[in-house]
């Protein structure tokens, strides 16, 4: 389960003025830096934008997942004629975990590492056969990207559900044939719960729900409004940029920073923010021009930016450069504190730097939950700073103190294991050399040799064996399935190396913000290649192996 955000403190003062604060922090509240930044050298007119889905509003699992995935049942049975035995489904919203990939062709989902190397995979809930694997994956005549169109992303929380659905649909069709409608594919199931999940989305069922009980489904974040007071207080620009519409928008802000419901909704969370885009459709808003509307908050009602369609001048092939065509208002990170801003939907990402007056991506630090919808494109192509939210990595941070000594004793095992194997295989093709050269014939030392090598395949299995059971048990601790987050197998996994490549900064809660300056300079740790943490060289010890030279000596 997902945790809350952290606790407030009593005091009014910000969380990093306390001295308790200012030694070391709670390694759960930290924030972690892959590319330095800091927030110092880039406060004058620097724009800190946030995403809400997931980032400033922190689902409840054990309810909110759970109702989209009732809600797509039903609209699996009702709208694309799926049989009513998936009403017998129960969902465990702990299967799952982000970073999963869905193979639409085969019906299969996949956890693999950095290295695109498939480490585990499911059918349904059949593990597939070490020998199913690789014959799958590894030994393809041709490498896969596991990219879309065959193949699927489980790189949102909003995923997890869909994922575990389909999962279960797919155990369905294989253990009862013929129970689905006919002629459907893998691929097809995919696609029907993508478009079931869609359908919840725009009929606004799974919304309507969140709006009638907001605390039912929403962790509450006694933090986030000092938080948001802290940075524009610092001199920030800063901005709301989410998918969702304004009616929705609008629930989830007054509940988060103003604990206001129904009726008793207000406008007053819009002093917290520069401006605010609705509707935005990342990851469309960062490279594709869209229409800018402005929106009448009272109303809902959407009011035209441009005056007009624009026409393409008269002696002019086309129009002119899209920043100079963005019909936004300027001067929007000006308006006085206490004054509400204004709200937008749609548009590009070139209407919100007119907007808040930025010059160059650099000036801004965008903060979300999605590595391809907030996270890749606004750092790939905007050059924008980034930072990710992981709730998942408090529980991670949380198995792993306490697992300090496990990953001690793993990494003496494996270098215990690669030594003995190192020392085997260096034996045995001395011995075959020697062999084949003549050098050992009638040698009594041979079998002294041969007894040798065999102790030390013996001793390699049983430590081979044993670091192989402790670390699938390691792995159990964080997920009985998939095992840790952040890695697969000894490797990094492929969402800790997305994190890494994409992400400049990386926290469990948006909210541990509080307990950092926001003058902070965030350092990146010092990177190490391979060989840069081998151990000074060391004379190896004296193989146990009879010299060539004496032997011919003996023998002439």
């Amino acid at each position: 389960m997902l945790p809350p955000p952290p606790p407030p403190v009593s005091e009014d003062y910000p969380a990093w003025w306390d001295e308790v604060w200012a030694s070391p922090l709670d390694v759960r509240r930290r924030i972690f830096c892959n590319r330095s930044l800091n927030m110092a050298h880039i406060k004058a007119g620097f724009a800190i934008g946030f995403d809400m889905d997931y980032t400033l509003s922190q689902y409840r699992p054990e309810t909110f997942e759970v109702l989209a995935y009732n809600l797509t049942i039903n609209k699996l049975i009702h709208n694309f004629d799926y049989p009513k035995e998936l009403l017998d489904f129960e969902f465990d919203f702990r299967y799952m975990m982000r970073g999963l990939i869905i193979d639409k062709k085969r019906g299969n989902i996949l956890k693999m590492d950095r290295h695109k190397y498939v480490k585990v995979a499911f059918h349904g809930f059949r593990k597939l056969t070490r020998e199913e694997r690789l014959n799958t994956y590894a030994h393809a005549r041709e490498r896969t990207e596991f990219d879309e169109p065959d193949y699927a992303l489980i790189d949102t929380l909003f995923s997890l559900a869909e994922a575990h659905l389909f999962m279960q649909i797919i155990e369905l069709m294989e253990s009862k044939p013929g129970i689905m409608p006919p002629n459907k594919t893998f691929a097809d199931i995919y696609r029907d719960v993508r478009a079931a999940v869609d359908l919840c989305h725009r009929d606004g069922s799974l919304k309507r729900s969140v709006a009638e009980n907001p605390a039912k489904y929403i962790h509450e974040d006694p933090r986030l409004p000092k938080l948001l007071e802290e940075l524009r207080a610092s001199g920030r620009k800063l901005f709301l940029a989410t998918n969702s519409l304004w009616d929705y928008t609008h629930v989830v802000m007054n509940f988060l920073l103003a604990g206001r419901t129904g009726a008793d909704k207000n406008f007053e969370w819009l002093e917290y923010f520069d401006v605010v885009i609705t509707g935005c459709g990342k990851p469309e808003f960062f490279i594709k021009k869209k229409a800018l509307f402005e929106v009448h908050t009272e109303t809902g009602m959407l009011c035209n930016t441009d005056g007009g369609t624009p026409m393409v001048p008269i002696g002019e092939e086309d129009l002119p450069a899209p920043g100079f065509m963005s019909s936004a208002p300027g001067g929007l990170g000006e308006h006085e504190a206490g004054a509400q801003c204004r709200v937008f939907q749609g548009g590009f990402y070139q209407d919100l730097h007119k907007m808040l007056d930025i010059s160059s991506g650099g000036e801004v630090l965008y903060v979300g939950d999605h590595i391809y919808g907030d996270i890749l494109r606004s750092k790939k192509t905007l050059g924008w700073r980034t930072m990710l939210v992981v709730p998942e990595l408090e529980t991670e941070l949380e198995i792993q103190a306490a697992s300090v000594g496990v990953g001690c004793e793993l990494k003496t095992l494996r270098q215990q294991r690669d030594g003995l194997e190192d020392q085997i295989q260096r034996l045995e093709a001395t011995i075959a050399r020697s062999r084949a050269a003549g050098l050992l014939d009638g040698d009594p030392d041979e079998e002294d040799l041969e007894e040798v090598v065999a102790n030390l395949r013996e001793q390699r299995d049983k430590v081979r064996e044993r670091h192989s059971a402790l670390l699938q048990e390691h792995h159990e601790r964080f997920h009985k399935v998939w095992g840790q987050l952040l890695k697969t197998g000894y490797q990094n996994s492929r969402f800790a190396h997305q994190v890494e490549r994409f992400a400049c900064l990386y926290t469990s809660h948006v909210s541990n913000l509080c307990f950092y300056s926001p003058d902070k300079s965030y350092r990146g740790r010092m990177d190490h290649m391979a060989h840069e943490e081998e151990p000074a060289f060391v004379e190896p010890p004296a193989c146990p192996l009879p010299n060539p030279r004496r032997s011919q000596t003996a023998d002439s």
